[in-house]
């Protein structure tokens, strides 16, 4: 069955846009989206949210939607009416309690951030959230309200995503690409890790819990753990970019920022490959789909 109905914040985004093209046969989206040229939704407005999910036939909202300048947000750390807060814990909120009126399943995307990085070990679903920083305290705290609501939900964490092409917005591989092709690339932490999270695979995963929709907690991303050193050589040495790549130490890198950092983000995707019907692509073999100019 062609076109099913499916409800979605972020699709515009970065994954959103992504997972919109790659299955554009299968669903037709409803969006939530403030910037829609007819039906503008502002998800911080709960009679909006509610009215737009109401109509649609579709009986699961995918909720990407999310402040995600983790700078930006540490300027707004414990201001409930910043937008970080809004967008990320009250927005959350207003979704959630559409979703119950109207009986859908709800999707949440969320992010390694809920961590505080002082892990050595890939972190699992059964590890503790400590946030460290606000954009992770707001998505902290909007996963505690999507866990302690009584409607089907399934929540997917995810971290660093990057599609294979560029996108207005540019991801952590195109950012690197860029600076590479004109030489310019900051030195690169070789004692920090991080779990890349290809796009393409992501929004088949989106597929999948929409299709079974599986509930519970997942976390979402390659399973991998890289330092952005390796990732950049990676990417340099698969694409043939031109450029240098330099070593760089997050601990004197740290000397000088005025907010926390994570020192690791990367996550343990077992429970998740247990659970879906085909396999995550190795960010080696994701990296090679990459499209250079």
């Amino acid at each position: 069955m062609n076109n099913l109905p499916v409800i979605a914040t972020g699709i515009n985004g970065l994954v959103g846009s992504r997972f919109a093209d790659l299955f554009s046969s299968k669903y037709q989206i409803t969006p939530l989206d403030l910037n829609h040229p007819h039906h503008p939704v502002d998800i911080t407005n709960y009679k909006q949210v509610e009215n737009t999910i109401s109509q649609s036939q579709g009986k699961v909202v995918i909720h990407l939607a999310a402040f995600t300048n983790v700078d930006a947000a540490w300027e707004q750390r414990g201001n409930k009416n910043g937008l970080a807060y809004q967008v990320n814990v009250i927005g959350t909120e207003n979704i959630l309690k559409a979703c119950k009126a109207t009986h859908k399943h709800l999707i949440h995307i969320s992010t390694a951030y809920v961590f505080d990085g002082a892990n050595e070990s890939l972190y699992t679903e059964e590890d503790s959230p400590h946030p460290i920083e606000w954009y992770g305290q707001t998505k902290w705290e909007a996963e505690q309200l999507v866990m302690n609501s009584d409607i089907s939900w399934s929540i997917l964490r995810i971290d660093q995503p990057f599609r294979p092409d560029e996108f207005e917005k540019k991801d952590v591989v195109h950012k690197i690409i860029e600076r590479l092709k004109v030489d310019n690339l900051p030195p690169q932490f070789a004692n920090q890790f991080f779990g890349p999270t290809f796009i393409d695979d992501f929004a088949k995963l989106l597929n999948f819990f929409i299709t079974t929709k599986t509930q519970g907690l997942f976390h979402a991303t390659s399973g991998e753990k890289w330092t952005p050193y390796d990732f950049a050589k990676l990417l340099k040495d698969t694409l043939n970019l031109p450029g240098s790549i330099i070593k760089g130490d997050l601990n004197d890198y740290l000397k000088t920022l005025n907010r926390p950092y994570q020192k690791n983000t990367a996550l343990d995707c077992s429970k998740l490959s247990q659970t879906i019907d085909f396999s995550i692509e190795s960010i080696e073999d994701a990296v090679k789909k990459i499209v250079v100019d």
